[in-house]
């Protein structure tokens, strides 16, 4: 029995939100007074390149734990490969009315409408500079709930401008359930236009800077066949860096008749993990290996992360099975990866 699964039953005596943030707290606390310590390291001898940069180990943490940067320093103590931060938007925003986060313990699930709650853009800046942390940071952006469809890709390049030079990689988000109308900007000409701008931006801002910074593009799973292969042709006439499969779903299979299954949001934890693995599947078949795909969505287990590298994903993002499972998940994966004798992971 290791530590998390005795103080578990505590926090999941606390209202879940409320159960995050003191968690937080308790790790930037630990990283202050030198607990790192008793947590066991990543495993340094899983390296991966995946989009030209060197991850220590092809485990990290998703978006949405830690929105403002807050507890990078904290966070590294767990061993991860990599920490994605945000979603992040230009101006801080309250997101929705509480409560927004709900477990299905039964499931081991959580359905949360946390509608981006941030404190802005210049906010998480400043938490970046001041982590003494140096591994792999993605930071995640989105737009303002107030802005207009038409005008999201202007905070998507407020964001991008902002970030470029503190991130390792940056993350579009256009698949959060939560934030009115979003998900259209993964459609048709949306995506093509919000692509293009991107792009173009980012090569002017690698010449200002001097460094050349991957964007990637997160997607959902609720997505047809048909959808995924457009969307695959597009990160590929756009040469975009890589794309995250998946987020949350609006689907319910899993936990129909279950305690808060009716609460409106996206669903994530171990129901999701089909659907996830179905889009990391698709999009692997359209895309050849021309563009890296980081698998998120159900993985609870070490054989879980398998399941994904197997469906042809470079790197594994981890959320909801840290608040079921604890910081032991990670090094589980690390080791069902290390074990595994099937074929390489992709890069």
């Amino acid at each position: 029995m290791n530590l998390y699964s005795l103080i578990r039953p505590l926090l999941f005596h606390l209202e879940p939100e409320t159960a995050h943030h003191v968690t937080l707290n308790a790790l930037r606390l630990g990283q202050r007074i030198g607990l790192s310590a008793l947590f066991p390291k990543g495993a340094a001898n899983r390296p991966r390149r995946v989009m030209g940069i060197d991850f220590p180990n092809p485990v990290g943490l998703a978006a949405g734990l830690d929105k403002n940067g807050d507890c990078i320093d904290g966070l590294a103590m767990l061993g991860f490969g990599f920490i994605e931060i945000g979603t992040v938007t230009p101006r801080p925003q309250p997101g929705n009315p509480p409560p927004r986060m709900f477990r299905i313990p039964q499931a081991r699930a959580i359905i949360n409408r946390m509608g981006f709650n941030n404190k802005g853009v210049d906010y998480l800046v400043e938490r970046v500079k001041q982590a003494q942390h140096r591994g792999v940071l993605g930071i995640n952006i989105g737009k303002n709930f107030d802005t207009p469809l038409e005008r999201a890709g202007e905070d998507y390049l407020i964001g991008l401008r902002t970030v470029y030079p503190h991130a390792d990689y940056i993350t579009i988000n256009i698949s959060s359930p939560n934030t009115k109308q979003l998900r259209q900007l993964q459609q048709g000409s949306e995506l093509a236009s919000l692509l293009s701008a991107l792009k173009a931006e980012q090569a002017r801002l690698q010449a200002e800077h001097g460094r050349y910074v991957p964007l990637v593009v997160k997607i959902a799973p609720d997505l047809n066949d048909d959808e995924i292969r457009h969307i695959a042709n597009l990160l590929l006439a756009h040469a975009v860096d890589g794309v995250i499969a998946t987020n949350a779903t609006i689907a319910r299979e899993g936990v129909a008749g279950l305690p808060s299954c009716e609460q409106t949001g996206g669903l994530s934890g171990a129901p999701l993990k089909p659907q996830a693995t179905h889009v990391v599947a698709a999009l692997a078949s359209e895309l050849s290996g021309r563009v890296p795909i980081i698998a998120a969505g159900g993985i609870l287990s070490g054989g879980d992360a398998l399941e994904k590298i197997e469906a042809g994903a470079s790197l594994v993002q981890l959320y909801t099975g840290l608040i079921y499972r604890g910081p032991s998940l990670v090094h589980e994966v690390l080791k069902a990866l290390q074990e595994s004798d099937e074929r390489p992971i992709r890069s």
